[in-house]
Order: structure tokens, then C-alpha cells, then sequence
């Protein structure tokens, strides 16, 4: 497993290959349906800082609160088709170097990624209290959004497995997938 560290700079994103197995540690962003449409309606200048350049996780953690604490519960990965409608122009507007979910994107998100230097990382559905191990939360965005929309800020350490399931060339093992099908 390659160790690859965020923030990740395009030439980063460009030098991962199609189906290469990464794990990821420095700051990552999650957010889901409501974070994307808040941000895309408010713009990059009126949106969390930490969205622009981010690595995006498509999750809605479980989070628990002690003492003004914030700690990681489960952090699986949410369905990313979900946010297909809005991903495309996401990465474009806010430079968005990976993004972390499960199931893939369509060929319109996977052209902004080629266009933007982006990748999809693949995550495991089913291991969100292992992948909480790795996850500490630094802060929250957009609260009022509730637990699972808001944006969460964290750190993470050798976060991964993770598959690279669409490459910054836009090729993506779904699409070879549905391509073998069809044969």
C-alpha cells in the first residue's frame, strides 16, 4: 500500500495509477448532499477554507462530544453517486484534489477530474468503525447542517485502504467493469 500525503498537489493526484491501492494521512474534509449544495450556492470565498484543494470524503460521521471534544465514532463511506449532480462543478470550483466514497461517479465527474487533476479513491463499505481509528477531528463547519451534513475537519493517519477507482486521466474501474458486462 502506497502512503500518500495530504494536501496532495496535482502532480500527487497525476502520478497515482488506475486500481493502485493508497492510504492517506494529513487533513481531509468530509461532506455530503447539504455541505455540497451550501457550498456550491455560497461560493469558494464564502465557504470553509479547508474545502478548497481538499481531499473530499462522501461520509456522515458518527461523532461524540465530551468536554467541547469531538471524537470519531464511525466514518464509513457514504454512496458518492449521491452527489453527482454536484461533484463535477465542485471539483472545478473549489480545486478539489480527491475524493473518498464508495460505488464511483459518472463519466461528467470523472471528465472534471481529468480536467482538474483529481482522483476517486475507492473506500470499503462495512469498516467505518475501523476507518474511524484513523480519524481525528481538528474542527466543524456548518454545524446546523447536523452530524452527518456538517463539514468535519480531520486528521487523518494512514487512512486506507482505499482503491484508486477513477484516475486524474478519467479512467475509472467502473466504467471497465460495466464495459465487460456488456460483452
Amino acid at each position: 500500500m502506497r502512503m500518500i500525503h495530504a494536501p496532495l498537489s496535482e502532480e500527487d493526484v497525476r502520478s497515482l495509477r488506475l486500481g493502485e491501492v493508497v492510504g492517506i494521512s494529513g487533513p481531509i474534509v468530509t461532506a455530503r448532499d447539504e455541505a455540497h449544495m451550501r457550498a456550491l450556492e455560497k461560493g469558494p470565498e464564502n465557504s470553509p477554507g479547508c474545502l478548497r484543494g481538499c481531499v473530499l470524503f462522501h461520509c456522515g460521521p458518527i461523532v461524540s462530544e465530551s468536554d467541547g471534544v469531538y471524537s470519531v465514532v464511525a466514518a464509513g463511506p457514504t454512496t458518492s453517486a449521491r452527489m453527482d449532480k454536484l461533484e463535477a462543478e465542485m471539483i472545478r470550483r473549489f480545486g478539489i484534489r480527491a475524493v473518498i466514497g464508495k460505488g464511483g461517479m459518472s463519466s461528467e465527474v470523472a471528465d472534471a477530474m481529468r480536467e482538474c487533476g483529481c482522483v476517486y479513491l475507492a473506500a470499503v463499505g462495512g469498516a467505518a468503525v475501523t476507518y474511524a481509528e484513523s480519524l481525528t477531528v481538528t474542527d466543524v463547519e456548518w454545524k446546523d447542517l447536523g452530524m452527518a451534513e456538517a463539514v468535519w475537519e480531520m486528521d487523518a493517519s494512514s487512512f486506507g485502504p482505499l482503491v484508486v477507482a477513477i484516475d486524474a486521466d478519467g479512467d475509472s474501474l467502473y466504467e471497465s467493469v460495466r464495459k465487460r458486462i456488456r460483452r
